[in-house]
């Protein structure tokens, strides 16, 4: 059975909608009447008020959003969903800072310039000599080797400062410090040359190798120690008596640490023993003197020179030289004065000499038999043998020892 006649449709006897005998029960359709537009009313206090819709065209025309009236006294002022814009509006009106990091850059630049100017500045005011002698000499060596003087000249110190440095007054020029610098694949050597070691000198029979410097300056200076050890030289450093205190003052003063009270009254050096700060008057004591200890004497010196030249380096080379504008200035300037260098020499070079010899690994004299410096035919050729052949590695605690004597069995 169908029940296309409860919607109107067929009768269950088979009629059509709107036959005469339709079925007076059947649902049929009312009629709407078209509706009036009502009038707009405020909706009561319970309601759900209702926005009215507009089309995308309708709001892109529509005029730039005004600027919302203040919030009401007392209200926080923010709204929902707009803390993104409050945020943004109230960063722009936050000044900016007046400092800029380009002129961070700009103190940077001429902080470099600076400290590549006065070291180029200072080494234009050095005098360069031709140090190395003629003739046959030993061949180029791997590495390199400095050789370091100290000069006992008393030229450009006045009569007040010879009698404040207790230097005398003797004429001519002798070396209180002999030393050799070994910089190569190895460990950094720092080999003192005891001043009284007594060696061949080229037209002067054997006497006492500071009289080499004597006779002949740093030509016969070179070609004795280049004769008598095969150690080829490559740079000559000489330093004066006022050009070492200088370079001690401008750095502050070094710490020295004497193992026993030291009195020398001809270098006019009294200091007690243990760590102590030394100004440049009382380092150059400390170097010079040679009668403080009673058991080796003048041995003892090459080990205070070291001593002081390696607490000048580290002191040269720390982060507060490079910070501090005056103290960077006074080193360079304070070094180049009484300064003589060979005249292949040159600014870097010397830089790296400065760091070689502070940062040497291995410090101790030439090998000797006897206080009375004579070099040890053995060891000492042992030595000389491996800064040739740049073996510095290889050099044991038998060969450099703190007096340069063998070590006791």
């Amino acid at each position: 059975m169908s029940d296309d006649w409860l919607f109107g449709g067929r009768s269950p006897g088979g009629r059509q909608d709107g036959d005469p005998g339709e079925d007076p029960d059947a649902t049929r359709p009312v009629p709407r009447e078209p509706r009036e537009p009502r009038e707009p009313r405020e909706p009561g206090p319970d309601e759900t008020r209702v926005m009215p819709t507009i089309s995308r065209e309708q709001a892109a025309a529509r005029s730039p959003r005004e600027t919302p009236a203040p919030p009401p006294p007392g209200s926080s002022g923010r709204t929902v969903g707009g803390g993104l814009d409050g945020v943004r509006r109230s960063l722009g009106r936050v000044p900016k800072p007046r400092f800029k990091l380009r002129y961070l850059w700009i103190l940077l630049a001429l902080w470099l310039v600076y400290l590549i100017a006065v070291p180029f500045l200072a080494w234009s005011k050095v005098d360069k000599i031709n140090a190395f002698p003629a003739g046959n000499r030993p061949p180029d060596q791997d590495g390199t080797n400095y050789l370091l003087v100290g000069s006992d000249s008393r030229a450009g110190l006045s009569a007040e400062q010879r009698k404040q440095l207790h230097t005398g007054n003797a004429a001519g020029q002798r070396t209180d410090t002999i030393v050799l610098v070994h910089d190569g694949s190895g460990p950094t050597l720092t080999m003192s040359i005891p001043r009284d070691s007594l060696v061949p000198i080229p037209g002067h029979g054997t006497t006492k190798i500071n009289a080499a410097f004597a006779f002949g300056g740093p030509k016969l200076l070179i070609r004795t120690i280049e004769q008598n050890t095969g150690i080829h030289i490559d740079h000559y450093v000489e330093i004066g008596l006022g050009g070492f205190v200088n370079i001690v003052d401008s750095v502050g003063g070094v710490t020295i640490c004497p193992n026993h009270t030291m009195n020398d009254k001809l270098a006019n050096l009294h200091v007690k023993k243990g760590c102590q700060h030394a100004d440049g008057t009382v380092a150059l004591a400390y170097a010079r003197s040679r009668h403080a200890d009673p058991q080796l004497g003048d041995i003892a010196r090459g080990g205070q020179q070291r001593e002081v030249m390696a607490a000048v380096g580290h002191k040269a080379l720390s982060p507060w030289t490079v910070l501090n504008p005056f103290r960077y200035w006074n080193l360079w300037t304070s070094t180049t004065e009484n300064l003589i260098v060979d005249d292949d020499m040159s600014v870097l070079a010397m830089g790296r000499f400065g760091w070689a010899m502070t940062h040497s690994d291995l410090t101790c004299p030439v090998p000797i038999s006897n206080l009375a410096v004579t070099w040890d035919p053995t060891r000492s050729k042992q030595m000389f043998k491996l800064i040739r052949e740049d073996q510095t590695s290889d050099i044991g605690k038998n060969l450099c020892t703190k007096s340069g004597l063998p070590p006791q069995q």
